[in-house]
């Protein structure tokens, strides 16, 4: 691998693991401040608008960077530097989603290894799935729960290695033409940001749908809605990371 390669592969790493850092606790006030706010709806109407939220943040802040091209007096470097904060927020938005939903449907990874692995595979979609299930010996349906009740150890540290070589492919292969469209000037590059981030971002809920499968028909007697205290997680505020 040249050290330009290295390089990126090791931004793209960290951009992943700030959203994948985020712990139990902070995703279930996440999902649980939504619920308050629709204390009848079913999962599967919170999952719509955690969806919702996810997509109409996502496509706002890629329509954010690339008017950053447009503006005179500001330079490609800013520009690439507004892309690059972008990007991260587009990943940590990302991973937020992903753990809120696995939590809406009772899945809860234990560790740091365990959140990696599965908000990559469920970005990878069926690419994903597939290493997942390979690698643990799960079925294609039930893997997100295999992955968080029984891979552990050098297995959990294989499987992630092979899930983030196969997201460095498919990121500089999907997502470079984007960043490049992001620095148009003359507000096109806006226009790019903001449609190619809402076709990214409905990939994103599709994989998630993909994985988690249709959601559970009424909220489990031992989940409680947790009482309004503490710092939550907000898509529209940037994501508070709290570390392992």
């Amino acid at each position: 691998m040249s050290s330009k390669a290295g390089v990126a592969e090791a931004f793209i790493v960290k951009m992943l693991d700030n959203g994948a850092r985020l712990q139990g606790p902070a995703v279930a006030k996440y999902v649980d401040l939504v619920r308050r706010s629709h204390p009848d709806e079913s999962p599967a109407q919170i999952i719509e608008r955690l969806e919702k939220q996810f997509l109409l943040t996502v496509t706002g802040s890629g329509s954010a960077a690339g008017a950053t091209a447009a503006f005179p007096g500001i330079g490609t470097l800013a520009a690439i530097g507004a892309v690059g904060a972008e990007t991260a927020f587009f990943f940590e938005a990302s991973a937020l989603l992903t753990l809120a939903i696995a939590s809406v449907h009772g899945i809860e990874p234990h560790n740091h290894e365990q959140r990696r692995a599965l908000v990559l595979a469920v970005s990878l979609g069926d690419a994903g799935r597939e290493i997942v299930a390979t690698a643990t010996g799960a079925s294609l349906r039930n893997w997100p729960k295999a992955l968080t009740t029984g891979a552990g150890g050098t297995q959990l540290k294989t499987l992630n290695n092979s899930l983030v070589k196969k997201f460095i492919r498919r990121y500089f292969a999907k997502r470079s033409p984007l960043l490049i469209g992001k620095l148009v000037p003359a507000g096109i590059g806006a226009a790019i940001g903001g449609v190619g981030n809402r076709a990214l971002g409905k990939r994103t809920i599709q994989n998630a749908r993909d994985a988690f499968g249709p959601p559970p028909a009424a909220w489990p007697s031992a989940r409680p809605v947790l009482p309004a205290s503490g710092e939550a997680p907000a898509l529209d505020a940037g994501v508070p990371v709290t570390k392992d």
